[in-house]
């Protein structure tokens, strides 16, 4: 069995997440959120088609594909966004012990998903809870977003969502949306309290329902999967968005959320 996801009404999103250090919203929640139509997210779904295969898997698999783009959420009242030329992804160790600390270069987003106006609606409506999740003073600053189109399939029999474990990311905010599952079973989510043993655990299964998490407070990982029919495969799409104060991360910026970079 499956266990549902502890669903937050959008009214009490703020409040949840400032609370529990997490939330998650149904499909329709997200849409209104952002203020695009449910058709405008569900016709990107065919985008995680064309995803290359992540060459930098360091336990040897072949079970996942992505691509990345970066982007910064600007401070003045339109909320303008910006994209970035296409740079690295970069991690330190003491957040992805597997990956940590190389520069990992991936295909850059498709146009159509980065220059669509609904993106940008997205990202901006994102930043703002990132914002209020820091406080007033945050919604003053530039939110330095990085996304990742992910497919986790079934080539090897078995792939894992989160190879590096239960981790935090380095940044404020993480977004993880759930785009598909086709014939599988697994993906759990699992939500910790980084500073004690609480936690949830529960299935995203609904397409475009959102999980947010405060990256200072939680750590998170999804459980492996596997296919219903070994002959037919299966797979795992998620848009990973994750919202940072002061810079990317990099090897010359700082590693804490917050950070500036040097």
């Amino acid at each position: 069995m499956t266990l549902l996801p502890p669903l937050t009404a959008l009214a009490d999103l703020d409040t949840e997440l400032a609370q529990a250090g997490f939330a998650v919203l149904d499909a329709p929640s997200l849409a209104k959120l952002a203020a695009v139509s449910a058709q405008s997210l569900a016709a990107w779904a065919p985008l995680w088609d064309d995803l290359p295969p992540d060459d930098f898997l360091r336990d040897g698999g072949r079970y996942r594909r992505r691509r990345h783009g970066c982007f910064v959420v600007n401070p003045d009242p339109a909320g303008t966004l910006t994209p970035v030329p296409h740079r690295a992804h970069w991690q330190p160790v003491e957040y992805n012990a597997l990956h940590g600390g190389i520069s990992r270069w991936f295909a850059p987003l498709p146009a159509a998903l980065a220059l669509a106006p609904d993106w940008a609606a997205l990202l901006r409506a994102l930043a703002r809870r990132a914002a209020a999740l820091r406080g007033g003073g945050s919604a003053q600053e530039p939110w330095f977003v990085e996304a990742h189109p992910f497919r986790i399939d079934t080539t090897d029999g078995i792939g894992r969502p989160t190879p590096e474990g239960a981790h935090r990311d380095g940044v404020d905010l993480v977004v993880v949306i759930l785009v598909s599952r086709v014939g599988i079973k697994g993906g759990e989510t699992r939500v910790f309290d980084a500073r004690g043993p609480q936690g949830q655990r529960f299935t995203l299964d609904q397409p475009w329902s959102v999980l947010l998490l405060d990256d200072e407070r939680v750590i998170h990982e999804s459980t492996p999967i596997q296919p219903l029919d070994a002959a037919a495969g299966g797979h795992r799409d998620t848009l990973v968005l994750t919202f940072r104060r002061g810079d990317f991360q990099g090897p010359e910026a700082g590693s804490e959320p917050g950070a500036q970079a040097g």
